[in-house]
């Protein structure tokens, strides 16, 4: 247990110095081996981190819908060289945003169309609207729009943004974006299920997640972990989770690229029903797909860089492809991260898993992250 000790020592170094608190479960052959919570889930109430502690997992939200979305390819239900405008006929007709020499902007039809896998891939052209390319200003331009006449669903949306002219050509490069919004519609519309609905009866209700979704229930609310700010004195700074509003019983948006909570023993039985053939969710043969590299020579040079070294991208998920180097993981890794600090890591050639959680915006993931990757693989014997 020698080096889980050092793990243990890591993560109270995080909850003194670096977050408010913390969470990592690591496990192997469906046994946990290491489980440990460290420092305040509330600052203000001195509320600790404890099993119980819910996370929001943004981002990591992604690794969950694109399973779904695989389990449905199963079973036939789409193929990932369908063009996607075969699902929503709003992207058949698509255009290019070029950029011209003179830094104004001409719009052209697209030279391929929408794939089923350039939406897994981030692949599509249309990236979150935070810049100030031309896509991004439409966007913003469009949700502005559908935000007037009130709440709107992931369909509305995703059907809105077929008006957006893409950054490039599908398929020609990587953006990190709405692809996986478009995703979470394709489940809706070929299971006819809200993605919520999908999740529950597919993945969460089979492994026994009982404390992950959408919408508050039961006492979820009161064990939400508060988002904090770091402040440049060591300080935190309470803030508004980003996407709390739809947490909210009311609210009707469930989206493919965030907005699910969990907690980190739920999401453990999640990566290690990946990590161990499927859990009988999902076939082996599938995970492998997904965690197989796809980007082309762009593509990588777009996706690379010193948090994502020696990684590829997959079907919804990053892949080691070089450790070398880098760190001390099996080819063929994969997992991915969230915005306020989350983060898994799901090895199948060793049935292993890590899932570490924190909750702060910036969440300095390169930090904590790959400090605890090296810590847990340290493990590994």
């Amino acid at each position: 247990m020698a080096k889980f000790e050092n793990l243990d020592r890591l993560l109270q170094r995080f909850s003194q110095n670096t977050v408010p608190g913390c969470a990592c479960i690591v496990a192997r052959d469906g046994e946990i081996l290491y489980e440990g919570y460290h420092g305040k889930a509330d600052l203000e109430s001195g509320r600790p981190v404890t099993e119980d502690t819910v996370f929001r997992l943004f981002s990591m939200t992604k690794v969950i819908v694109c399973t779904a979305a695989m389990i449905l390819f199963e079973r036939g239900e789409f193929l990932l060289n369908d063009p996607y405008s075969d699902y929503f006929p709003e992207y058949f007709h698509m255009q290019v945003a070029e950029v011209t020499p003179n830094g104004g902007v001409r719009l052209r039809p697209a030279k391929n169309p929408i794939l089923v896998r350039d939406t897994f891939n981030m692949a599509v052209g249309i990236p979150y609207a935070n810049g100030d390319s031309y896509t991004e200003q439409k966007m913003r331009q469009v949700r502005a729009e559908l935000a007037q006449k009130g709440k709107y669903t992931l369909q509305e949306d995703v059907c809105a943004m077929a008006a957006v002219p893409l950054r490039y050509d599908p398929g020609t490069h990587w953006t990190y974006g709405f692809g996986h919004e478009m995703v979470a519609a394709l489940i809706e519309k070929v299971s006819g299920m809200t993605v919520g609905e999908f999740l529950k009866k597919e993945i969460f209700d089979p492994l026994g997640m009982e404390s992950t979704g959408y919408r508050y229930f039961g006492n979820i609310r009161e064990r939400m972990i508060r988002m904090y700010r770091p402040e440049q004195n060591g300080s935190f700074t309470a803030i508004q989770g980003a996407l709390d509003q739809n947490h909210e019983p009311e609210a009707i948006y469930e989206g493919g690229g965030a907005g699910l909570f969990s907690t980190p023993r739920d999401y453990t039985k999640f990566a290690q029903a990946l990590a161990c053939g499927g859990g009988g969710i999902i076939g082996r043969k599938t995970i492998d797909l997904m965690r197989a590299n796809m980007l082309n020579a762009a593509q990588q040079r777009d996706f690379e860089n010193f948090y994502n070294e020696g990684y590829g991208y997959g079907l919804g998920v990053r892949t080691m492809i070089r450790p070398a180097g880098v760190a001390n993981l099996s080819i063929g890794e994969f997992g991915w991260t969230g915005a306020a600090g989350t983060w898994v890591s799901i090895d199948p050639s060793e049935r292993f898993s890590v899932v570490y959680m924190h909750q702060t915006m910036p969440n300095n993931e390169q930090y904590h992250h790959h400090r605890v990757r090296a810590a847990a693989y340290g493990c590994l014997e």
